[in-house]
């Protein structure tokens, strides 16, 4: 029985107030009043691949809520890169009454209708890291147009010299992501004009880097060995599948990803991947989840979201907006970023396989 159900029981004004406040949301609030879940807040992640979601944005999410919020509970699901599957995880979360949901959704596109019939229920959605379609409350990620920029100048820079004549292959990433293409087009923004040619492009499903792995050794098979001089990876994940094909054929080529993961700053570390990108995961999850509990105390978020934002089909505008930086890690500044930032210790990085390479990039 949660503390609007017992304000009833209990009967008295006083009393009935205090509890009231002392839920997560307004006294008098008319929806949580009907039996909407007053403390609860939906958080729906999409895929388990990419190993952030579980490692950094759940855990930092939850923590955030809590101490804010502390008798507030997170429902939690990962849909496993399955839409449907999301769709049966946001539709179980209305219908429990929750009134705010977290989402970062598998398929932008299919989640105009859902986003829509639960704004007819009461229920706010904040889009996180990935813009959905439908009338959302807000929405927290990154400038992801400048992360492929980002990408784009950090492979020109591996290239050196041979950037200018270079060939180089883009396996970017889920086509149903819609970060995906914006990362697709800041890339491009930058190799179109500063390499010699893009020769081999490919977007993969659900960011697999087995099928990475399976397109740069299509790639390879079709350009030689010798066909190309880099090659553009959308994701770390991918960048481990793509890495592993050119390792096969004894192909030693700059290749560039994002998110630094642990397996990517190994990478780096040993010299097998050229750069990542990192994105300060911290900051997005707890700027969400500041205005999710906002949004359920029926407060005012606007200090949280300096801009606005339009939705990829241009039919939601001016979406309440929070867009963060990121930078370009590699084995330079490895130390002055992912160890200073406490994302990872010298020890989660220098396992004994690495060892010798964290010694050699001066990280004890």
């Amino acid at each position: 029985m949660n503390a609007m159900t017992r304000r009833v029981v209990i009967g008295t004004a006083a009393v009935s107030m205090a509890l009231s406040l002392a839920a997560c949301g307004k006294a008098g609030d008319g929806e949580a009043a009907a039996g909407g879940d007053s403390k609860t807040i939906g958080l729906l992640l999409p895929e388990n691949k990419t190993t952030r979601y579980e490692t950094f944005d759940r855990p930092i999410i939850e923590a955030k809520i809590k101490e804010l919020c502390s008798d507030c509970e997170v429902k939690y699901n990962n849909a496993a890169q399955d839409t449907e599957t999301q769709k049966k995880q946001f539709d179980a979360l209305v219908t429990q009454g929750v009134k705010v949901i977290i989402l970062d959704a598998v398929d932008y596109k299919a989640t105009k209708s859902w986003v829509q019939q639960a704004e007819k229920k009461g229920v706010k959605v904040v889009a996180y890291d990935r813009l959905a379609e439908g009338p959302i409350a807000a929405y927290v990620s990154y400038d992801n147009e400048k992360i492929g920029r980002l990408q784009g100048e950090a492979l020109v820079k591996a290239l050196g010299a041979r950037a200018k004549s270079a060939n180089v292959v883009m396996i970017n990433g889920s086509p149903t992501d819609p970060n995906a293409p914006l990362f697709k087009k800041g890339a491009h923004s930058v190799l179109d004009q500063q390499v010699g040619r893009i020769v081999y492009e490919q977007d993969i499903p659900d960011w697999s880097p087995d099928e990475a792995n399976k397109k740069m050794g299509a790639a390879i098979d079709s350009l030689g060995k010798g066909g190309f001089q880099g090659v553009y990876s959308a994701n770390d994940g991918m960048a481990g599948g793509i890495i592993t094909a050119l390792n096969k054929q004894g192909i030693k080529v700059p290749v560039g990803g994002q998110d630094a993961e642990l397996a990517g700053l190994q990478r780096i570390l040993k010299g097998e991947q050229a750069f990542t990108i990192y994105k300060q995961i911290k900051p997005e999850a707890e700027t969400t989840a500041e205005i999710a509990v906002a949004l359920l105390k029926g407060e005012k978020f606007d200090d949280l979201t300096p801009t606005k934002v339009t939705s990829l089909t241009g039919e939601f505008k001016d979406i309440p907006a929070k867009l963060y930086d990121a930078q370009i890690v590699t084995k330079d500044n490895i130390a002055s970023t992912i160890i200073a930032d406490k994302v990872y210790t010298a020890a989660d990085l220098c396992t004994p396989e690495y060892k010798a390479a964290c010694d050699a990039a001066g990280i004890k």
